[in-house]
């Protein structure tokens, strides 16, 4: 159940994400910074549903004199098509946000990662085209590839898609402006160092008289 479950939600959000997509609107960047990391699987994507549209095709000509095979088989199709434009709409629509504390990493509907900025050792452009799973690493590489590097100084929680928890400290992603990404991260970690601190935080706080 709790997988049926998972989705259900997931594929729930794919189509809210392609009506955004559609209205050409984006999810929970208003009055933040967006980062696009759609732009290289674009082409991809859509080869890949241009051959799911032949494939319907095909399967409409070879099933032509089974009218009832033929009605579920074209559903079927048509749903697989409008799922990976959904897949790539839900890319486009949920880019990264960096805003005034914190950076939300996003892989269409499948990861949503918030970072404090002030958990972040350390963030440069890095391209890697090869990933090997490992312990307290995660990638999120977009056509294969990734192109900044986080190592943060706390450990973030992530779940995976089935909700398993895991905590990393070290995060590889894709943005489509990698360069531009690690300045404004680098520009909004300096200015929330140099705010001062709040009233109160210097030292302990001191018990009250017997």
């Amino acid at each position: 159940m709790k997988t049926a479950h998972v989705l259900v939600r997931h594929e729930a959000r794919l189509f809210a994400s392609l009506a955004l997509w559609v209205v050409r609107r984006t999810d929970g960047t208003r009055g933040k910074e967006p980062f696009g990391y759609a732009r290289g699987q674009g082409p991809m994507m859509f080869a890949f549903a241009f051959v799911c549209v032949v494939e319907t095709l095909t399967m409409s000509v070879l099933l032509r004199d089974l009218p009832a095979v033929h009605r579920i088989v074209l559903a079927l199709d048509v749903y697989g098509i409008v799922l990976v434009v959904a897949l790539h709409a839900a890319s486009v629509v949920r880019p990264h946000v960096l805003d005034g504390d914190s950076l939300r990493i996003r892989r269409a509907a499948q990861v949503d990662l918030r970072i404090p900025l002030s958990h972040i050792a350390d963030v440069r452009r890095e391209l890697r085209i090869t990933h090997q799973p490992t312990d307290g690493e995660l990638d999120l590489p977009v056509g294969s590839q990734t192109t900044v590097t986080l190592e943060l100084s706390h450990p973030a929680v992530h779940y995976t898609f089935l909700g398993r928890r895991r905590d990393v400290h070290l995060v590889r992603f894709h943005a489509d402006e990698a360069e531009t990404l690690v300045h404004a991260i680098t520009r909004a970690r300096s200015a929330l160092s140099a705010l001062p601190d709040p009233p109160g935080s210097a030292g302990p706080v001191a018990a009250p008289p017997a």
